[in-house]
């Protein structure tokens, strides 16, 4: 299935029914008095967050979503029927806002959260509702509501306590497969990852967390170099990210220091909540630099980006450091503090 993360519908809430106007006949009776029954509730639109969904793909070609109106009321005091409600059924973590006035309607965090999107018109009233001592006949009766129409963004943020950032290459999705059951696709060019992905890392039998893995930043993702900053967003919720630099680049102009400042200063520009958040650097690939040369070359690397916060020395390709790290990461999540 395709990953989709955004989607743009109408809603239509449906009309109420008009009151009826009617006069009871019956033989006999020759002054019934009004009996005019009032209209139905036309339906609304509810969304429902479900743990069972993980795109938002059915809203890309389902754009336009209508309840019916409500029946209009009827002679003998019969009221109309009301039309049943619409449930539209969304991943969790889905965040709707007002196309128009980007007001936030609903932030689905949880699974069986539900909210209101457009509200059915009243019924009318029948001319039932209207008699009194001085008018015994009235004519009156009042037409149902408009119901509610709206333009409606949705947007997807997944639902992880950690998240990976890094350049394309970095070692993101083999981080991610050693440390969890998620098999992301793993291959030796650039954006091999096109869309999010989650896995469940556990530690011992009842403590785990889930991380994500986003696709790659690369310099200038603000003005839509690689993937831009579409996918940013996936990080919103996290409590922690993790900075995974290349610490052993096969080429050998490339230069991870500055390439990871780059990769920080985008982090800003799209959202300085997110560039306030709790990060920690975390130097991959370490299998590829001799052993007796590591601490000099990923110390250097650390000072060079002028870094003050917890390093992590991995290799995720071989699992060396992985288990420190993911119970650092799980402690952290647990307590608010690395160690």
């Amino acid at each position: 299935m395709k990953f989709i993360d955004e989607a743009r519908i109408e809603v239509h809430a449906g009309k109420g029914g008009n009151g009826a106007v009617s006069f009871r006949r019956e033989k006999f009776v020759p002054r019934g008095g009004p009996d005019g029954g009032d209209g139905g509730d036309g339906g609304s639109i509810y969304v429902l967050a479900d743990r069972n969904i993980n795109t938002l793909v059915d809203y890309r070609f389902a754009r336009i979503h209508r309840a019916r109106d409500g029946e209009r009321g009827r002679g003998r005091q019969c009221n109309g029927k009301g039309a049943s409600d619409i449930v539209l059924r969304v991943p969790v973590g889905t965040v709707i806002t007002d196309a128009e006035t980007k007001e936030s309607i609903a932030d689905l965090a949880a699974h069986d959260q539900t909210a209101l999107l457009a509200r059915g018109g009243k019924g009318g009233l029948g001319n039932v509702n209207f008699k009194s001592s001085t008018n015994r006949a009235p004519r009156k009766a009042t037409p149902g509501e408009p119901g509610e129409h709206r333009v409606l963004n949705l947007e997807l943020k997944v639902l992880a306590d950690v998240g990976l950032l890094g350049l394309p290459n970095a070692g993101k999705s083999t981080f991610i497969r050693a440390v969890s059951a998620a098999r992301p696709k793993v291959a030796d060019y650039p954006f091999t990852t096109l869309h999010p992905n989650l896995g469940v890392v556990r530690i011992g039998t009842d403590r785990s967390f889930v991380i994500a893995d986003i696709p790659g930043l690369i310099e200038g993702a603000a003005e839509g170099a690689g993937l831009g900053h579409q996918f940013l967003r996936h990080l919103a919720r996290t409590r922690l990210l993790l900075h995974i630099v290349d610490a052993a680049p096969l080429d050998p102009g490339a230069d991870p220091a500055r390439d990871a400042r780059a990769i920080v200063a985008e982090l800003k520009k799209f959202d300085p909540a997110l560039y306030r958040k709790p990060r920690w650097l975390i130097l991959n690939k370490i299998d590829m630099i001799p052993v007796e040369e590591r601490q000099a070359v990923t110390g250097t690397l650390a000072r060079r980006m002028r870094w003050r916060g917890p390093t992590f020395y991995i290799s995720a390709l071989t699992g060396e450091g992985c288990p420190e790290l993911s119970s650092a990461v799980m402690k952290f999540l647990e307590t608010g503090k690395k160690t």
